[in-house]
């Protein structure tokens, strides 16, 4: 179950990365919508992670937590917010993901 939360923790982690991003190009009130989004996908993200952390070895649970998100964060950034993709980038997100994969 815990390893439930501590994915929905790295999604969130991904929505705080989503919003904070938006948030640069849009001025006025409405960069208060995604601000707003930013920290409540952060606190969410962070309550989430101490939840799984109470059963789940924090020298575990927080490089997967940290590696979902950074994974997912570099997707939304290429798909949804017009980031660059270059090989060394994907090839150090691969060596990430099998880290994390060996440290589970």
């Amino acid at each position: 179950m815990n390893w439930i939360v501590l994915f929905f923790a790295g999604l969130c982690e991904v929505c705080f990365y989503g919003c904070l991003g938006r948030s640069k190009d849009i001025v006025g009130t409405s960069s208060w919508v995604w601000i707003s989004g930013f920290v409540f996908s952060y606190v969410l993200s962070m309550i989430l992670l101490d939840m799984a952390t109470q059963t789940l070895p924090i020298g575990t649970a927080y490089p997967v937590w940290m590696g979902i998100g950074t994974v997912r964060a570099v997707l939304v950034g290429v798909f949804f917010l017009d980031e660059p993709v270059t090989f060394l980038s994907m090839f150090f997100i691969f060596t990430l993901v099998v880290s994390v994969v060996v440290l589970i």
